[in-house]
């Protein structure tokens, strides 16, 4: 594994230092190269690059915002034998704690991206000669809901095909998908039966509600945020453009944040109305997402979502 390290990043020096780390997905280790220290994830799965490629389009376009702090993504390498290595930048970090304030703003900061580089266009549109000499570099405003690319949430592979409204894209390539793999491996009858009453339903939950798409992190739960001496980092993304309510169910779930991150959120983007039932739609999803990953003891959170959601 060295070798190819080597031969790949073009390194003379590379000197693991720190603890092997081991998370629910993949294994990690930080080394020491001729140009700074890097971090380098390996998993096996046969799809391993196919996630690790969604993950590095994740922080780039992330990154690329300019609003929020991710490690710098640098290359994916296949492995000999199978599976890949994603390597990107090591940063020295610890729990988010003192920062938790700042990164909340920095998430609606984020959410709000997109709808102010439409404003910006229209803007644009009526000013003769604004615009242009910007970079490509430069994030475009969207339209749709979905990506670029195909990303994982875990190690389950997301369609990301792009969609005209949030409740089609959601329905079918978020809830569908995962109910579809619960389907195949436990033929789960009563997951079945309250799924079809409550598909039907969750229109219900968006009328009076216009969502923009907004750029999402799209695994924001407390394990993929830190902070170091810069300030807040978020990492492990599995972006695209959603409804910005989606972010926070995991971000509450799961051991949650702090409370001043909710409060600095929600100081720029405030409660919509039915907000509190949405999040338990969007729970759902994450419950479903567990369960496939890691099993039955995450069939009765999942149930009792959709029984909260049908009353």
């Amino acid at each position: 594994m060295e070798q190819l390290l080597r031969s790949e990043l073009r390194t003379a020096t590379l000197w693991p230092f720190g603890s092997p780390g081991a998370g629910c997905i993949s294994e990690g280790r930080a080394y020491h190269t001729d140009t700074g220290r890097v971090f380098v994830k390996v998993n096996r799965r046969a799809q391993a690059r196919q996630m690790f490629e969604g993950e590095m389009a994740s922080l780039e376009a992330l990154g690329s915002t300019g609003l929020v702090r991710v490690p710098r993504p640098i290359k994916v390498i296949d492995i000999p034998g199978g599976g890949a290595a994603f390597v990107m930048e090591h940063l020295k970090m610890q729990g988010l704690s003192s920062q938790a304030a700042k990164l909340g703003a920095q998430v609606a900061e984020l959410h709000l991206h997109n709808q102010k580089l439409g404003e910006k266009e229209q803007q644009e549109a009526h000013t003769v000669g604004r615009g242009e000499g910007e970079t490509e570099a430069q994030p475009q405003h969207v339209t749709k809901f979905g990506f670029h690319t195909a990303t994982c949430c875990g190690f389950i592979p997301q369609v990301n095909e792009w969609k005209d409204d949030w409740l089609t894209f959601f329905t079918r390539h978020r809830l569908q998908a995962q109910l579809d793999l619960i389907e195949k491996d436990y033929a789960d009858r009563e997951a079945r039966e309250l799924w079809s009453q409550l598909q039907v339903k969750i229109p219900d939950l968006f009328i009076g509600i216009e969502i923009v798409p907004s750029l999402l992190h799209g695994d924001l739960w407390s394990g993929n945020v830190a902070e170091d001496d810069l300030g807040p980092v978020i990492y492990d993304p599995a972006s695209f453009y959603g409804h910005s309510e989606f972010e926070l169910a995991i971000a509450l779930m799961f051991g949650g944040f702090p409370r001043s991150f909710f409060t600095a959120y929600h100081s720029k983007i405030p409660k919509a109305p039915g907000f509190d039932k949405r999040l338990v739609l969007y729970q759902l999803f994450n419950y479903l997402n567990h369960w496939n990953h890691f099993g039955q003891e995450y069939r009765r959170p999942s149930l009792s979502a959709m029984r909260k959601l049908l009353k």
